[in-house]
């Protein structure tokens, strides 16, 4: 079959999806009113609260969001499920739990004056749960920051050899993101303090971006030889330091500064890679060659660990927690009005899918057995964006460095939000205001990442292991974990507020399946550390640290559980008394 047959369909059933259950969702669940004054507007202070231009708030929220999750977590699944069950559940899970979530969390911010997600659980449930849902989302942003942290830098360390002999050494790649990183600095402060439009601004930096992936092939930052380095995970280890202290200017900065220019390109940035994928997978006449299904339906492994592995492995393809994040923590505070909540929200999590699917087509594309297969899946998702470039006259080795160049940009938006979000928190629990505060707290959230990253780790069979990979179930189960409580908390909150008094079904389904799979997942992965022939046996050392995380989110995941539920079942129990005593008046 040819792959343009299969996201064709994907793609015209989440647009169908846009405009009709979205709008639906708008309209009736969150009830949508541009009369209403927002945050960013009413709250204006030139660093975090900022009216922004929903064109411009629409890149920078989109390239936050899709970060390695929908590249990488399609990859995953689709190699190690096949490729129908990672489609069906990417499309399935971003219309009725991804792009709900997002809105979800996007419009309960904005009628809380910004407030994270945590304090809207706070304002209906009690104040017990807004502290343990914040320590629980900073353990969930420590994950990300790690995960995404290492397979980042591990592209700057690896290589990629090309049928013609020739080779893409990381090098390029660190030389391209360094210079990235220049740009939108540059075009920050033009912005902030000229008369130079944003449509100029990007007119001029936008192909400069296209410059420095081009000047990153003749001018590679090999940082093992430069130090003398013995190995390419000494040089890494020292890229992920790099990494982290970026991330610790990046968290502080007002928001004109690094943030917001740097979201507006690599919106771009991702716009242009869906363009490059759209034009191979219509003019390319690829065929769907790796596996439909990796084992055979009915057979005995047919159903585990598929449930539940394959909806954390997927992750932010189609539903994530970190979203809620990104749409309670900076985006509401930048949400010019509320109707632009469904294009932002919804919208730009089912574009966030389409990239999901562009990325499991670049495993659809390989037959089985192929030794690319055996890569980390940022090369994977490369090599496919480079025979797609291929097809318009640019050379497989600018087409990989521009892949690997794009999947860094989606992390940088993702690691900064990260370290903002986890600064945020801190100030939050600690009360810890000022600029000390906030030194103190962003060395602290980039910290904790950085010793993890130090830490030599082995998987459950004693395997030294890439930590990103070694993360990513952990990752991902905290992720989705997150999503299903965050939207127990919009549960809440529609319950008390909404017109529809059945509203919160909308929300209460998705984040019942999501807890369920999530907590599932992460028993599992526990079970792998310490269940040894059917006798409980205590990991030691290093190898504690991935079942410890394990066991802390499931003891804050259930203790959430338990103190939302009386809230949700008492409102349910109001809401029929109004019901009935609606009837008996009617009589």
């Amino acid at each position: 079959m040819n792959i343009l047959v299969v996201i064709g369909i994907g793609t015209l059933v989440l647009l169908l999806a846009y405009f009709t259950y979205g709008k639906f969702v708008a309209r009736k669940v969150f009830e949508l009113d541009d009369s209403r004054k927002v945050p960013s507007v009413e709250m204006e202070d030139g660093v975090d609260y900022v009216p922004t231009e929903a064109k411009y708030l629409a890149g920078q929220h989109f390239s936050a969001i899709a970060a390695a999750g929908p590249v990488t977590g399609p990859v995953i699944a689709g190699i190690t499920f096949g490729w129908v069950p990672t489609f069906i559940w990417i499309i399935l899970g971003t219309i009725f739990i991804g792009g709900i979530h997002d809105m979800g969390s996007l419009v309960a911010s904005i009628r809380h004056k910004a407030a994270g997600i945590a304090d809207t659980m706070r304002n209906y449930v009690s104040n017990r749960v807004w502290i343990l849902f914040n320590v629980f989302i900073f353990f969930t942003l420590v994950m990300i920051i790690v995960a995404f942290t290492d397979i980042t830098t591990a592209s700057f360390v690896n290589t990629v050899n090309l049928d013609d002999d020739s080779v893409v050494g990381g090098g390029a790649t660190a030389t391209s993101s360094i210079l990235y990183l220049i740009l939108p600095v540059m075009m920050g402060f033009l912005l902030k303090y000229t008369n130079m439009s944003l449509n100029v601004a990007t007119a001029i930096f936008l192909p400069l971006v296209g410059v420095s992936i081009w000047v990153g092939q003749y001018i590679p930052f090999n940082l093992q030889e430069m130090l003398g380095l013995a190995t390419p995970q000494a040089a890494q280890k020292v890229w992920n330091f790099v990494i982290i202290a970026y991330c610790f200017v990046a968290g502080i900065v007002p928001v004109w500064a690094l943030l917001q220019p740097r979201g507006h390109l690599g919106g771009y940035f991702l716009y242009a890679t869906l363009v490059v994928a759209f034009i191979g997978i219509l003019f390319g006449g690829f065929e769907t060659q790796y596996p439909a299904w990796k084992n055979a339906i009915g057979s005995d492994n047919f159903w585990s660990p598929m449930f539940p592995m394959l909806f954390i492995t997927v992750a932010c393809g189609a539903c994530s927690g970190f979203h809620s994040l990104v749409s309670s923590g900076t985006t509401s505070k930048q949400l010019a009005n509320e109707t632009s909540a469904k294009p932002i929200g919804y919208g730009m999590m089912l574009a966030e899918s389409i990239v999901a699917l562009i990325a499991l087509s670049t495993v659809m594309i390989l037959p089985k057995g192929d030794a690319l297969l055996g890569k980390s899946p940022n090369f994977i998702y490369a090599n496919g964006l480079g025979s797609f470039m291929e097809l318009i006259g640019i050379s497989k080795a600018f087409g990989i460095s521009f892949g690997l160049m794009a999947f860094t940009t989606f992390v940088y938006d993702t690691l900064d939000i990260c370290t903002r979000l986890g600064r945020f928190i801190i100030q939050e629990l600690t009360g810890w205001k000022g600029w000390s505060g906030r030194i103190v707290s962003t060395m602290l959230i980039g910290g904790i990442p950085l010793g993890l990253m130090t830490i030599n780790l082995t998987d459950p069979a004693g395997k030294p292991v890439a930590i990103w990979s070694l993360f990513w179930k952990t990752f991902g189960s905290s992720n989705q974990l997150l999503a299903a409580l965050a939207l127990v908390g919009i549960t809440v909150w529609l319950q008390r507020t909404a017109k529809n008094k059945k509203a919160w079904l909308v929300t209460l389904i998705p984040a019942i399946f999501m807890f369920v799979m999530s907590t599932w997942a992460l028993a599992s992965t526990f079970a792998s550390y310490t269940i040894k022939n059917g006798v409980f046996v205590m990991p030691v050392g290093t190898n504690i640290v991935v079942p410890a995380l394990c066991l802390i989110y499931i003891v804050l995941a259930i203790w959430v559980a338990i103190e939302c539920a009386p809230a949700i079942i008492r409102n349910s129990h109001n809401e029929e008394m109004e019901e009935e005593s609606e009837l008996i008046c009617k009589h």
